[in-house]
């Protein structure tokens, strides 16, 4: 009798796969799965599947995987899963929680004084032979000391970002749907506030609520033109909590007066004028993107495959 199936649809860092030996099969694509069909005809065989947010499991994917068993997702969000097909199915499916949260943080901040301090710009105008030596009214960005972070979710990551903002000596406000217990808040040194009023007070506002129907575009036109003038938008969240294409139009007004984004709506289409604006930072997703804490991801997602088809529970189930 042949060994279990596993797919992955990615090459994963590491030697996570290495768990694996003697115990499954493994098959590693190296192009991305980006369609339905494509990822149906990967996964028609197999008991198992290491997916990433990229891939679009829908329910014809999973209704065309007769023998999958398990979906480990390597990351922490699963809206590329279409979760309630799977359930029907039977088929598990895990994720990849608290390991990103730092290193996520840790980017929220990169594009927090990156925007802020207006180094991307910085950078840009050295590298063009355009410097040519300091005076007084050069880039001026904001001093963040003193100022107040909002933050739009206050998960594991939200929490991360907020425990660095008094080093920053940043305030802390946040929304969300329910409020934090009040000794959390503490801890935290948070402020609740309703989202439209955070959005009016904050010097800068950090994404990091997951995407739902009802996080879809929360950050539309309407919203953008609520926040304060100077404000900073910050995303590392899912790239559809902003209307893209709402947001070259603020920026081009300054209104935001910038943004830094680290995801993006149509990932990795970009909304058009985007790249041409100076007052946006961009990064290609590059929130978890610390070696350790991919390597542990991987680790992480294996292992809970291995569980599932080895007919254990895993770490790190879904619902």
């Amino acid at each position: 009798m042949k060994p279990p199936l596993v797919v992955v649809t990615s090459p994963l860092p590491g030697d996570a796969l290495e768990m694996a030996e003697g115990r499954a099969r493994i098959k590693v694509y190296r192009s991305p799965s980006r369609d339905e069909a494509t990822l149906t005809r990967r996964l028609r065989r197999a008991d198992g599947a290491i997916t990433l947010l990229s891939d679009p499991v829908g329910g014809s994917v999973i209704k065309g995987s007769p023998r999958l068993r398990v979906i480990s997702n390597y990351a922490v969000g699963t809206d590329n899963i279409d979760l309630e097909s799977a359930r029907k199915r039977g088929v598990v499916v895990t994720n990849t929680p608290d390991v990103l949260s730092e290193a996520t943080a840790d980017i929220a901040w990169t594009l927090i004084l990156g925007t802020a301090r207006r180094a991307i710009e910085g950078d840009r105008m050295v590298r063009r032979g355009r410097f040519k030596g300091w005076n007084p009214n050069l880039l001026l960005g904001m001093d963040i000391a003193g100022k107040t972070l909002g933050i739009v979710g206050m998960g594991r990551i939200g929490r991360a970002t907020a425990r660095r903002a008094p080093v920053f000596g940043m305030k802390v406000v946040y929304s969300q749907r329910k409020r934090l217990p009040a000794s959390s808040e503490a801890a935290l040194s948070a402020r609740f506030l309703p989202l439209d009023e955070l959005v009016k007070r904050a010097d800068v506002v950090s994404l990091h609520c997951p995407l739902t129907p009802q996080t879809k575009h929360l950050f539309n036109r309407n919203r953008l033109k609520l926040m304060k003038d100077g404000a900073i938008l910050v995303n590392t969240g899912r790239g559809a909590l902003i209307d893209e294409g709402a947001l070259v139009e603020a920026l081009r007004f300054g209104k935001p007066a910038a943004a830094g984004l680290d995801v993006y709506e149509r990932e990795p289409l970009l909304a058009d004028g985007l790249t041409a604006l100076s007052n946006v930072m961009l990064l290609p997703h590059l929130g978890s993107a610390g070696r350790e804490t991919r390597e542990e991801m991987a680790r992480m997602a294996v292992s809970d495959c291995l569980a599932v088809i080895e007919g254990r529970a895993p770490e790190h189930p879904v619902g």
